[in-house]
């Protein structure tokens, strides 16, 4: 599938880079349809050219002025002043797409002064290999047609669900942050791999594939995760061994203590970005 639309990302930091490496690796988007603006670090538009072949730019309305969809792709603390320079030159055909964490689309909506259609979406890193897990919702003035659109860009780069609003800040802290999480707990799998002897590339080889084969599981079966881990223990084996270090010290009610701090900061974000509130 080709999406023939050209799209512009308002920032060009890894959920940007993430997003427009899926989308060219699957040739949904080409290259040449792809405008990426960021203001200050050209060596970072410098590395997007180079690497996707994509157009880069340093003026934001010259980056806008040719696109069907305009990705809000730019650090929350940079939101207003982004759509407070691109407002007057925004057009009433244009989409509207946020990834940015925490930000509502009222926020968007009220700051750009228009009915131009707002999606917001909340995808993860994943979606460079083509694996992420995104939701999207609707703002006031989107459409079906709207929302079709975005779907079909985001599975292009991995899985859709379509949330209500006021779900996208547990999204954010479960999904958007989620791969961090992971990343954590393979770094400390590989250093005590190599503690154990295994050599580094024995360690990431050992465990990626682990990782891989985890997630398949989950996907091929209706079984719950307890019932998963339960399947590998044996009593007094070594997996139980492990489990029961794991459990000692409350590593479930840590992650879900972590989780539900990302949860509360991407609220925090919203509630502090909002029309009346631009200097918080």
């Amino acid at each position: 599938m080709n999406i023939n639309k050209t799209i512009t990302f308002l920032g060009a930091g890894s959920m940007a880079e993430a997003i427009i490496g899926g989308l060219i690796t699957r040739r949904i988007v080409s290259p040449r349809m792809i405008t990426v603006a960021n203001l200050q670090d050209q060596e970072r538009l410098d590395y997007i050219k180079t690497t996707y072949s994509v157009q880069t730019e340093s003026d934001r309305l010259r980056a806008i002025k040719e696109a069907d969809i305009i990705v809000l792709a730019m650090k929350p603390k940079n939101v207003h002043d982004a759509i407070s320079h691109i407002k007057e030159h925004v057009t009433g055909s244009q989409l509207i797409v946020s990834v940015i964490a925490g930000i509502p689309t009222a926020l968007i909506e009220e700051e750009l002064g228009s009915t131009n259609p707002v999606i917001r979406t909340m995808p993860n890193t994943s979606a460079k290999v083509g694996e992420s897990a995104s939701a999207i919702c609707p703002g006031a003035h989107a459409t079906d047609g709207d929302l079709l659109t975005v779907e079909a860009l985001f599975k292009a780069i991995g899985t859709v669900s379509v949330v209500e609003e006021a779900q996208m800040d547990a999204v954010t802290g479960v999904a958007g942050s989620g791969p961090a999480y992971f990343y954590y707990m393979v770094e400390a799998m590989e250093k005590a791999a190599q503690e154990a002897g295994l050599s580094e590339q024995q360690s990431r080889d050992l465990i990626t594939q682990t990782v891989v084969g985890v997630g398949k599981r989950l996907q091929q079966t209706s079984k719950t995760p307890k019932e998963l881990y339960k399947e590998v223990m044996s009593p007094g084996g070594t997996t139980e061994a492990g489990i029961s270090e794991l459990s000692a010290h409350a590593t479930q009610d840590i992650l879900q203590k972590a989780i539900g701090k990302a949860v509360k900061r991407s609220t925090e974000l919203g509630s502090a970005y909002t029309p009346t509130n631009h200097s918080s």
